[in-house]
């Protein structure tokens, strides 16, 4: 099977989610969940989050986390075999007097409206960037490909 098409088809599943899945370790070295909206801007997931949620803490001392894009249950022909991309990203923060932190904000607020003006306001928002270091697309059973983060080429699985 061709990747020319996957990464197609994975470029597509990030382009219609509005969401994605956070993994993230406590101080205890515990796994923890949890989710976020974001921006795909240059090659890197932006998110704005609080900082009373744990992920945010994790994150930011970690400064590492997973992040995955997956198909709505709905659109699965099997619940097994659920297409899905999990990227292991390195976690910066965009400070606020940063010349981004604003063009940034401003493009999140174009994708999700007038809840980002509101969150603006709120002293406790951090704007996060998840670069991909390295991820891995499944497309069904038997189908693993690991992506070159660098252009988004899919090879098959070595593990």
């Amino acid at each position: 099977m061709s990747s020319e098409p996957l990464a197609a088809d994975y470029r597509t599943l990030i382009a219609n989610s509005q969401s994605l899945i956070i993994a993230s370790s406590s101080e205890l070295g515990t796994a923890e969940v949890s989710y976020a909206p974001f921006l795909d801007y240059q090659n890197t997931y932006y998110i704005y989050v609080s900082q009373l949620a744990r992920h945010t803490g994790n994150m930011l001392r970690q400064r590492q986390a997973s992040i995955m894009f997956i198909e709505p249950e709905a659109e699965a022909v099997n619940p097994f075999a659920r297409r899905r991309l999990v990227i292991e990203c390195e976690v910066g923060e965009i400070d606020k007097t940063h010349a981004a932190y604003t063009q940034l904000l401003d493009k999140l607020q174009q994708r999700f409206g007038e809840t980002v003006a509101v969150l603006r306001s709120l002293a406790d928002f951090h704007l996060l960037a998840l670069t991909p270091l390295r991820g891995q697309y499944v497309a069904g059973f038997g189908k693993a490909f690991s992506m070159d983060v660098e252009n988004g080429v899919l090879l098959p699985a070595t593990h």
